[in-house]
């Protein structure tokens, strides 16, 4: 190969532009030449394409969103959109494309794959750690250490005033976030959209709690599970404790990334430029433990990465 692309696509996450420096510096040290594509596959649609340099991503390790932008295409959805799409690519000479992002960016490299042969890596960037085929996905470091920095500021509120306080993270359809951020924050209790919960018995439990001299809890629950007002609502009418709520929202998806989420993304972007110029298509690049993994796209988006049970009772032994 002569000229590799690379876009970010979907939701941005902290980690993004170290991805994308490894990719650049990867393929520039083999010869191999880049093209940036601006808004993820509407700006292939686009064709809103620039050269990269080593100059290019030089300082934007620290940074947090993605230098390339993100968007989302309705268009590259359609048959048409993709071969407009695949008709730009072959224009720019780019003979094959790293895609930064999560399952609907991957689902779309996919395509690019299977219905023109085109030869494509992922690299996985969400948040929200749900992707299969990788133990951590760029961002989710990051955004459960922005987490946890607000909950500890937010804890020493609640025991001064002795009150509950329910914290709304990010997760529509799954609970990592909630789940990590309550073993690290100490949480009473969490609510994940995997697991059935009863509010009736976290109230019976902060009574219990109340009735030994406990009478401050912190309660983390992910957006797809709940919304935190109408369980502050339901508590405080069922126990008569004073109860607030906050929800962090987007801000876990800002912010510098993490020593942890640098790494990971510049070992990441590297791996998955040098196999698409090495020949190796059609797969994404991941961790198992400290170790560089790749797995078939076909197998990450058709297997469903799950909520370790162990953890979820962990929270409620340290609970006690």
């Amino acid at each position: 190969m002569k000229r590799i692309g690379v876009l970010t696509s979907g939701g941005d996450s902290p980690g993004m532009n170290a991805a994308v420096r490894g990719v650049v510096r990867a393929a520039l040290g083999r010869g191999v030449t880049v093209t940036g594509f601006l808004h993820g596959w509407q700006g292939v649609i686009d064709n809103e394409a620039l050269e990269m340099t080593s100059k290019t991503v030089g300082g934007i390790i620290a940074q947090g969103g993605t230098v390339l932008r993100t968007a989302r295409s309705k268009e590259f959805m359609s048959p048409e959109g993709r071969v407009k799409a695949m008709g730009v690519l072959k224009s720019e000479d780019v003979e094959g494309l790293i895609v930064i992002g999560g399952d609907g960016s991957l689902t779309g490299a996919k395509a690019l794959y299977d219905e023109f042969d085109f030869p494509v890596v992922g690299v996985p960037g969400s948040i929200d750690n749900d992707i299969s085929g990788t133990d951590f996905s760029i961002g989710f470091d990051t955004a459960v250490n922005t987490a946890v920095a607000a909950i500890d500021k937010v804890r020493d509120t609640a025991y001064s005033h002795e009150r509950v306080f329910v914290i709304e993270v990010m997760g529509r359809a799954n609970g990592f976030i909630a789940l990590e951020v309550a073993l690290s924050c100490g949480a009473e209790a969490v609510i994940v959209p995997e697991v059935p919960y009863s509010l009736l018995n976290i109230c019976d439990y902060l009574r219990k709690m109340a009735g030994k001299g406990k009478r401050s809890a912190i309660i983390v629950v992910a957006e797809g599970a709940a919304r935190a007002s109408d369980i502050k609502e339901f508590i405080q009418s069922n126990t008569g404790f004073e109860v607030r709520y906050l929800v962090l929202g987007h801000m876990q998806r800002g912010g510098s990334p993490t020593a942890f989420d640098r790494t990971l993304s510049l070992r990441l972007g590297a791996m998955a430029a040098n196999r698409l110029i090495s020949g190796f298509h059609g797969d994404m690049v991941g961790v198992d433990g400290q170790k560089l993994v790749s797995h078939p796209l076909s197998y990450v988006l058709s297997t469903e990465r799950t909520i370790d049970p162990d953890r979820m009772m962990l929270v409620d032994v340290m609970a006690q």
